[in-house]
């Protein structure tokens, strides 16, 4: 699967936000999105999904050479894209297992399993360090914050997406759990040959992942990219220096 983004400029509320952005991601392949504050990294992923919020105005989005602009966000999902939430909603009254099997239905119903999904439940919440009783509760209601990224993990698990794209999977997470939740996504990606784009601020939760490319974004475009070096350039002299040189 490739996800192309071709010359895709982006609004919210009458303001453009993206830029003429390029971005190619494959199966397999694990891409990083960092910049500063309010550089379009989250505008960036609402397009994706089509969040309402977000208005095209140039350029396309396209799913194996498929314009996918048109598409509502669950025909995005089926498509093979996973959006991994900044902020995950709490939804009271939907039960945590029953939203996995209905999400799983929703998208192959001709596989689906209860069996199979309550096992691979069952080594997702151990492999991610969290109790039964995660899982007993409604979606997110009453999650920490390190619970709700946990959460979406296991989403990704049961939902074996071809391309994620995964917003701050950092956030909320103390030290332990960082390691916790970047290690799930590595070996998730790699057992699945998934596509990722990570967006994040901070370097802490690429330590566990085997980055393949970087891309900085400053005002709505992607202005330096490069491997897994740009990381520790970013940390050593931040953003400023490096976006002086620009692309």
């Amino acid at each position: 699967m490739i996800l192309e983004i071709k010359d895709l400029s982006v609004e919210i509320a009458g303001n453009e936000v993206i830029k003429n952005l390029n971005l190619t991601i494959r199966n397999g392949e694990k891409h990083v999105l960092m910049g500063p504050n309010g550089s379009g990294k989250t505008t960036l992923a609402k397009a994706i999904f089509g969040h309402p919020s977000t208005k095209i105005t140039s350029g396309d989005i396209l799913v194996d050479g498929k314009s996918i602009k048109a598409l509502t966000p669950d025909k995005r999902a089926a498509a093979g894209l996973f959006l991994g939430f900044q902020n995950p909603v709490e939804i009271d009254g939907v039960g945590f297992v029953s939203f996995l099997r209905a999400a799983k239905d929703a998208l192959s119903p001709s596989e689906s399993n209860t069996r199979e999904l309550m096992q691979i439940i069952k080594s997702s919440t151990e492999k991610l360090k969290v109790g039964d009783s995660l899982i007993g509760r409604s979606l997110n209601q009453g999650f920490s914050g390190g619970e709700k990224k946990k959460a979406e993990v296991l989403q990704m698990a049961v939902l074996k997406p071809k391309i994620a794209i995964l917003d701050e999977p950092d956030s909320g997470l103390d030290v332990d759990a960082v390691n916790v939740v970047s290690s799930n996504i590595n070996d998730l990606a790699k057992e699945n040959a998934m596509g990722l784009l990570i967006i994040t601020h901070y370097s802490r939760v690429l330590s566990y992942i085997d980055v393949d490319y970087v891309h900085v974004i400053s005002n709505g475009r992607i202005v330096f990219e490069g491997g897994k070096e740009v990381i520790k350039q970013i940390e050593e002299e931040g953003y400023e220096k490096l976006l002086e040189g620009g692309v």
